[in-house]
């Protein structure tokens, strides 16, 4: 009995857990976004889209 109750609460614990630790990593990374002009978005975008077909 206290086996499963024991496995309740780490099942609770890790579905509710394991989306706020997905949204917090989610949330920094998009927290502070790079911003550049429209010449160089276009250069990193040819260059990204060059590496990608090799």
């Amino acid at each position: 009995m206290v086996t499963e109750a024991a496995f309740v609460v780490v099942f609770a614990l890790l579905a509710l857990g394991a989306p706020l630790v997905l949204y917090a990593l989610i949330e920094d990374e998009t927290n502070d976004p790079e911003t550049m002009d429209r010449a160089t978005a276009e250069r990193t975008a040819q260059e990204e889209g060059r590496r990608r077909r090799r």
